[in-house]
């Protein structure tokens, strides 16, 4: 990992000042284009929590960052809710679809991709391979690749679509981009949804609205995933359930403070700093490498 991190605490539990440290990162970063698995991988490994571990604890904070998420835009996961009922008469209705049946089947058909490689990715990946990808040096080539890929979907073209405008295709293509995210720390699963919108034409806004909403499968299951294994894990162990929903409750406050920020940046310029964040962040992360062994 890093050179210069702490000592590794494979046998000690991890403290509360930890836990929040981890928590704050994931819940500011979870919604930004600037990769929250990333941010946390490098905090955890810093403080000596790698493998299982950290990525027990990196899944169950997708459950505050969900509630936040779920909170700021209640009204429209509100109309998707009742959408869906709606979905489901349609066969017997046929009336035209609302513009919440809209958006819920728009979420269904993004979700199954991204869906199945998230669900395979520990199974079906060597241990080894998984670790390479966790490493630092993909972090940091994903971090400045997907920042580039960004800017250029975000100056590129016109960009008049609103989710009124979405196409079944689209909503398809933008989705299925999470599978990337989902094997790839650094990728940014928020900046790759977002990055695909906008090189289809939508809004800043609505591409970041729309990014967050087909997020809440994806951040529901992995949340799960990781409550589930921390239940499985002894007491006294380097992190417990105990420790996932401490996690999770400050990556809920974060991440609303995180969307707020985001949404109302997004109102008044472009992706622009999210890039060149990413683009420090990379070249950071490779003079930090043991490789390099600048710090």
């Amino acid at each position: 990992m890093l050179a210069g991190r702490a000592a590794p605490c494979e046998e000690a539990a991890m403290s509360l000042l930890q836990l929040i440290i981890i928590a704050t990162l994931q819940g500011f970063t979870e919604w930004l284009p600037i990769s929250s698995s990333a941010h946390v991988l490098l905090a955890s490994g810093y403080f000596g929590l790698e493998g299982h571990d950290e990525l027990l604890i990196n899944a169950v904070s997708n459950l505050g960052t969900l509630a936040a998420m779920l909170l700021y835009f209640r009204k429209d996961v509100a109309s998707a809710i009742v959408g869906g009922f709606e979905l489901v008469a349609a066969p017997v209705t046929r009336k035209p679809l609302s513009k919440g049946a809209h958006l819920a089947l728009c979420i269904i058909v993004a979700t199954p991709v991204a869906l199945a490689v998230a669900a395979g990715y520990e199974k079906l990946l060597p241990e080894d391979l998984q670790a390479t990808l966790r490493g630092p040096a993909t972090v940091a080539g994903a971090t400045i690749v997907f920042g580039a890929l960004l800017w250029w979907a975000d100056v590129k073209g016109g960009r008049e679509r609103k989710e009124e405008d979405m196409t079944l295709l689209h909503a398809f293509l933008i989705g299925a981009t999470q599978a990337v995210a989902a094997i790839i720390p650094g990728t940014s699963r928020s900046g790759i949804t977002m990055t695909a919108a906008r090189a289809l034409g939508y809004e800043r806004s609505e591409a970041a609205r729309f990014a967050m909403l087909i997020g809440a499968p994806i951040l529901a299951a992995a949340g799960l995933y990781g409550a589930l294994g921390l239940m499985g894990e002894p007491a006294g162990g380097v992190v417990t359930l105990q420790d996932g929903m401490i996690v999770a409750g400050v990556a809920f406050i974060t991440g609303l403070a995180s969307i707020a920020a985001l949404m109302a940046i997004l109102q008044r310029m472009s992706f622009l700093p999210f890039v060149l964040y990413r683009f420090a962040l990379g070249i950071a992360l490779i003079l930090m490498s043991p490789a390099i062994g600048l710090f």
